[in-house]
């Protein structure tokens, strides 16, 4: 017996990550062998699987002896997809979630692990819902890395810096699914939503984000064939409408793949030089660009450290981050960042910085973003970054509802207040 493609798709989407690479593109590259109509419920196998680690593994601990870490990491891999469909996709039967993950194991090089597989997920086939978990009330960090299925070390700095009930909130937020978000290209919201209703789909505006559109019933295929837009979540749509552009301004987007807010501030009226050092992401980034009606869009490869242009009345450099915001729609992600990795970020943060202050132009504007949630990528950075800059001052936002600023004008979006990513960014205005 064979295992389905769909199920070998979703394990090597496992392997891919535990290599280093990101979900989205581990998926895309499995499902080129599997049947179209079986691409839905893969990805729904591989990233339910990725956004409830933690708590599958905790069901699946009770039934070895001598923990998870005597568990090879690919054995693991196939418990966890094998949990994943027993007490989370009813349309799998019991027999066919254990029996498609023993030939799992067999096919993929684990052929003396099918025993193991097989007693471990037939144990949890019989008490699914027998499993005690740790309890919010008496045991917040246990509950929120097992139930809640977040890593240790990020439940302990968030439930110090929001309280168990603030913790527990963005825990909460960041296992729903996402929704889809389109940001209209060339075109308002009451024209798309007008144009999407009219092919059928079921679409609102959004409160609070006034150049976001939300899908409620439709694909993603459906939606960009009822005219031009780009998938945007609506917290990355309010960074490009904080950075407030004037009309014809140049604006260098540092770190701009794969282009949404570049597309997004074209669309205000500005002149974007669209950057990013990968070519391959660069690459993505042009054809995204190219589907759409012309905007005023260069697309360039550079890196960051050494800018593009000498000068630019705006600069945004939407740095590389934790993406602590974005666990939602990328759930691999709190799985793949370390502690070691937030140093190493805040310090290249740092050095992108200062290689933006010095391309913008005196009396000009520097926007730092992140869809970090953390203050040392943050709010702090910002802070260090001015002490250390005196040319520059903080200057408060004023395009965006004042729901999303904090007390000193920057933007700050959290998933449990908004139910969208996470976000910051500050405007930062050189002297003339």
């Amino acid at each position: 017996m064979t295992p389905t493609p769909a199920r070998i798709a979703a394990l090597e989407t496992l392997r891919a990550t535990r290599r280093g690479e990101l979900a989205d593109r581990a998926l895309f590259s499995a499902l080129t062998a599997v049947p179209a109509r079986d691409r839905g419920w893969t990805q729904e196998l591989a990233y339910g699987t990725f956004r409830l680690r933690g708590r599958l593994d905790h069901l699946i601990a009770t039934h070895v002896r001598g923990g998870l870490d005597r568990v090879d990491d690919d054995v693991l891999d196939i418990l966890r997809l094998g949990a994943y469909q027993l007490v989370e996709m009813a349309s799998v039967p019991p027999y066919a979630a254990v029996s498609e993950s023993v030939e799992l194991a067999r096919s993929s090089g684990n052929a003396r692990a099918t025993g193991f597989v097989n007693g471990v997920l037939q144990s949890l086939a019989r008490a699914p819902d027998r499993t005690d978990f740790p309890a919010l009330e008496n045991d917040a960090p246990g509950y929120l890395a097992t139930w809640g299925s977040h890593p240790p070390w990020l439940v302990s700095r968030w439930i110090g810096r929001l309280g168990e009930a603030g913790a527990a909130a963005l825990v909460a937020a960041n296992l729903r699914r996402p929704q889809l978000y389109l940001r209209p290209v060339r075109t308002d919201v009451a024209a798309a939503v007008h144009a999407l209703t009219a092919a059928g789909m079921q679409v609102e505006p959004v409160d609070g984000a006034p150049d976001a559109v939300r899908v409620i019933e439709g694909s993603v295929v459906e939606a960009l064939a009822a005219g031009p837009a780009i998938v945007q979540d609506p917290a990355a749509g309010l960074v490009a409408r904080f950075v407030d552009p004037a009309p014809g301004a140049t604006v260098l987007d540092l770190c701009a793949a794969p282009g949404g807010k570049a597309v997004a501030l074209a669309d205000f009226g500005a002149h974007v030089i669209a950057a990013d050092r990968s070519i391959e992401r660069t690459g993505r980034l042009a054809a995204n660009v190219r589907r759409l009606p012309p905007l005023p869009i260069d697309v360039v490869v550079a890196d960051a450290r050494r800018p593009a242009v000498p000068v630019a009345d705006v600069v945004l450099l939407d740095a590389p981050c934790t993406g602590t915001g974005t666990f939602r729609r990328h759930p691999d992600g709190k799985w793949r960042v370390e502690p070691a990795d937030l140093a190493s970020l805040v310090a290249l943060q740092c050095d992108l910085l200062r290689s933006a202050a010095a391309v913008t132009a005196p009396g000009g504007l520097l926007v730092y973003a992140t869809c970090s949630l953390e203050p040392e990528e943050n709010e702090a950075q910002v802070d260090r970054f001015l002490e250390e800059t005196p040319e520059f001052t903080l200057e408060p936002g004023t395009a965006v509802d004042a729901r999303w600023l904090d007390p000193l004008g920057r933007l700050r979006v959290l998933p449990h207040e908004s139910g969208w990513d996470g976000a910051f960014a500050a405007r930062l205005r050189r002297s003339g």
